[in-house]
């Protein structure tokens, strides 16, 4: 039987791959608006089609980090005191792209959108690129002391392996939030997101391989879970195959579901490398931080799971509903409100 705090290590964890997963889409669709959007409107239909979602989405990374708090306070601290500045920018960057999402549409003036166009797209890949390279820290190693404080240079954050992580999960997102696009669109815009969807494959995978070669021999998570993380990638493989053929057959809901399969099982793999340590120390592993010396007392942690039982299916619910209400498709003739 799981203790409360390999629960609540496993809360957390599916906590990040639900964000990952919905707002990674959400963060593709950004991008999208300047890769993929010829016009105004086309633009407008993109912003219109995460319109519903992308708020709710985003809850997931608040919860994730309120969990991690209440949860696991020392690692909490540690993180967001070592990452200061990369988070600060994470946050500055969510905020600008929402403030964007509702300023875009109040003035009809081109040079006023293309502000908020910028922000947006702005927005959409620095988030993605810089958990990425947050979350390949952490399966790297930190220089972090007995104290659990983290001192760490900038060449121990943005190095090769981190930006290669950056770059594979900014790409992902991108490629999810194509799929989302060929789900919630028609007629052209729909076909030009599958084509560009099929054009990144390759680059996607080749960045993807690389990752996880560069895991294999600059980290030791195969070390500790070689078994369990060589079936994780597998299936992510063999889900970004089916992508691939199910793009090519154009269907587009089972595409969809694989890109976020990727994503989801590559954050699980993140995870499970990690386990039992939730940030591992490059100076020595007795200062590794672990579900053990980073959490809250069993009091606290047994009060927590209370609640969370009783709320997440309200929250869950709410969610689900949204989306079914939401679920038709975006039509460039339609009234657009952003």
């Amino acid at each position: 039987m799981l203790s409360l705090n390999e629960v609540w290590f496993v809360l957390v964890a599916v906590l990040f791959i639900g964000f990952f997963f919905l707002e990674g889409f959400d963060f593709g669709v950004g991008m999208s608006t300047q890769l993929l959007a010829k016009s105004d409107t086309e633009r407008r239909v993109l912003i219109n089609s995460i319109g519903p979602f992308w708020d709710a989405n985003e809850v997931w990374l608040l919860t994730a980090g309120g969990a991690m708090f209440a949860a696991f306070p020392n690692w909490y601290a540690t993180l967001f005191s070592g990452f200061y500045i990369p988070l600060v920018f994470l946050l500055l960057a969510l905020i600008g792209r929402g403030v964007a999402f509702e300023f875009r549409g109040k003035v009809g003036n081109a040079r006023w959108k293309k502000v908020w166009d910028g922000a947006i797209f702005t927005g959409s890949v620095l988030p993605p690129f810089l958990l990425g390279v947050v979350f390949a820290c952490l399966i790297q190693g930190l220089p972090i002391n007995e104290a659990m404080e983290m001192h760490a240079g900038f060449f121990d954050i943005v190095n090769a392996y981190t930006v290669v992580g950056g770059l594979t999960m900014t790409l992902l997102c991108l490629l999810h939030g194509l799929m989302f696009t060929t789900l919630r669109t028609t007629s052209d815009l729909q076909e030009r997101a599958r084509s560009m969807a099929r054009k990144l494959l390759l680059p996607v995978a080749g960045l993807f391989a690389a990752f996880g070669v560069m895991t294999y021999f600059m980290t030791d998570v195969f070390e500790r879970r070689g078994g369990l993380i060589a079936v994780l990638l597998g299936l992510a493989l063999l889900a970004f195959l089916l992508g691939g053929y199910f793009m090519s057959q154009k269907r587009d809901g089972w595409a969809f579901g694989m890109t976020g399969a990727v994503i989801a099982l590559t954050v699980t793999s993140v995870f499970a490398g990690l386990f039992p340590r939730v940030m591992i120390s490059s100076i020595s592993q007795s200062f590794d931080l672990t579900i053990y010396n980073a959490a809250s007392g069993p009091y606290s942690l047994k009060v927590m799971t209370i609640v969370a039982v009783t709320l997440l299916p309200f929250v869950l619910g709410y969610q689900i509903w949204s989306y079914f209400v939401f679920h038709k498709r975006v039509h460039e003739k339609e009234h657009l409100e952003y």
